[in-house]
């Protein structure tokens, strides 16, 4: 909702079905987070976001995700090579049947 243009604190809390001194909490942790700027315009309190803050989640994030596909990549190397030699293993026993 911010995300466009700064709004105050009831036009923020109108949007949600829970009380205005939980949406005040909510407002003052994203603040801590750095993720809200308040601004004092006379007596209204306006927040705006400050989007460039999610850069730094987002490449917390990516490191993860960068961990855990090679990780995913390695298993699916594994379980490929496992199902070629059970295939070779099975081509062999069948060669050797027919031998006989």
């Amino acid at each position: 909702m911010i995300a466009n243009q700064s709004l105050n604190l009831n036009a923020v809390a109108e949007n949600f079905d829970v009380s205005r001194p939980a949406i005040s909490k909510h407002i003052k942790i994203l603040t801590e987070c750095g993720l809200i700027e308040i601004k004092q315009r006379g007596r209204e309190r306006y927040c705006k976001a400050k989007l460039q803050k999610l850069s730094e989640v987002s490449d917390w994030v990516e490191q993860y995700k960068n961990f855990w596909n090679a990780k995913f990549d390695a298993l699916e190397n594994y379980l490929n090579e496992l199902q070629s030699s059970k295939k070779t293993v099975k081509k062999k026993a069948g060669r050797h049947r027919k031998l006989r």
